[in-house]
């Protein structure tokens, strides 16, 4: 997967965690049970689109059924190595955008619009080199 496209599945992840804690806060998973009362789009419901954007950011690993396990580790680490640099990368991108905002004292624009614009960004190609 491209850079570009695990950095904005990182700001997609962030965002549901915006949109559940906002849920929880406002009395609307006040059971706990997230969806239980089937409504499909309770806090646990959405929990799931983070399980899938991270999913969808992390390669397939073909373990040949005779490997010893410090093969499979080998292959584990080989495979999950750069997806997770990319992956921490992208969650630290957007933790500084944020502490930006915040340290800067800016009130005019919220968390959100704050990761739509990094979004933004990253569409435009901004972020295309680096680590």
């Amino acid at each position: 997967m491209e850079r570009a496209e695990v950095l904005k599945r990182v700001i997609g992840i962030l965002t549901e965690a915006q949109d559940i804690r906002r849920a929880i806060e406002s009395g609307q998973d006040d059971d706990g049970f997230g969806d239980a009362h089937g409504d499909g789009d309770g806090p646990a419901a959405r929990a799931g689109v983070a399980t899938t954007l991270l999913n969808e950011m992390l390669p397939s690993i073909s373990v040949p059924s005779d490997a010893s396990p410090q093969q499979v580790a080998a292959l584990v680490a080989e495979a999950l190595g750069p997806a997770l640099h990319t992956m921490v990368s992208g969650f630290s991108l957007a933790f500084t955008s944020l502490a930006i905002a915040h340290d800067s004292g800016r009130t005019d624009v919220t968390s959100i619009e704050v990761l739509r614009e990094l979004a933004l960004e990253i569409e435009a190609g901004t972020y295309d080199e680096g680590p």
